[in-house]
């Protein structure tokens, strides 16, 4: 199966819409794919954002790239996991993507926090050197 077969098909939302259309897998709602994304980009800037804090050689020049990329990834995933959030019509287990919502709103200010202080880090360390 190709992958422009697999981005054009619409995207079921429940099990049983998926087997009447012969796909095999259900992937999930839009919404939980939203909010499942959005924590993956929450959580990839709680990374660089520790790593940008820890060592500043191992990301780009000093800290300061991981610790704007950790700034603007957990911004990202916090804003998108808020917004997941306020739409969503029911609780949990409804396919409306509320835990990965939450998930992505709590990662997100975590990077958002690890970012700010590398960032902080590094311009104490420009200033003193």
């Amino acid at each position: 199966m190709s992958i422009l077969f697999v981005l054009a098909a619409p995207i079921c939302t429940t099990p049983a819409e998926c087997a009447g259309q012969g796909v095999d897998t259900f992937l999930g709602t839009p919404e939980r794919i939203w909010a499942s994304a959005a924590a993956l980009v929450a959580l990839g800037a709680v990374v660089i954002g520790w790593l940008a804090l820890r060592s500043g050689r191992r990301i780009g020049n000093g800290e300061r790239k991981g610790a704007i990329v950790a700034l603007v990834g957990g911004l990202t995933g916090a804003v998108n996991g808020a917004v997941n959030l306020a739409v969503a019509d029911g609780g949990l287990g409804t396919g409306n993507g509320v835990f990965g919502g939450a998930m992505a709103l709590v990662l997100g200010l975590v990077g958002v926090v690890l970012g700010g202080l590398a960032l902080a880090r590094s311009r104490r360390t420009v200033l003193s050197g």
